[in-house]
């Protein structure tokens, strides 16, 4: 998982609910190029910090998704199918003028944990 870029903490539990911050496609503390590599890494690095909390992505129910081009919906939407199969958390796309460090999309989640 990569370390967030801002004073924000990856992730934080309210009650039977994780939110997880906002993932964009850094690895090895760089950005990945193209909006499908980008995509795939924001999905992983939201893994990495359910799998620090002992979750999956069957756990997420919901997600928002921005991107600085919604002509990019499509791609972003074949990758992030790709991951989730068919498990279909809650979801927004929202296209945004800038995302840090120049990203093309950017993945926040919930998730939720299960007390049984």
């Amino acid at each position: 998982m990569s370390k967030p870029v801002a004073h924000y903490s990856a992730s934080y539990r309210a009650g039977d609910l994780l939110f997880i911050s906002g993932q964009i496609g850094i690895a090895e503390g760089s950005l990945v190029d193209g909006v499908e590599a980008q995509t795939t890494q924001a999905l992983a690095n939201a893994q990495s910090v359910l799998d620090q909390n002992g979750l999956t992505l069957d756990d997420v129910v919901k997600c928002t998704v921005f991107m600085t081009d919604i002509e990019n919906f499509s791609a972003v939407n074949d990758v992030y199918a790709g991951v989730f199969g068919d498990h279909r958390p809650s979801r927004s796309a929202i296209a945004v003028k800038a995302l840090p460090l120049g990203a093309l999309v950017e993945i926040e989640a919930i998730a939720h944990i299960s007390t049984s």
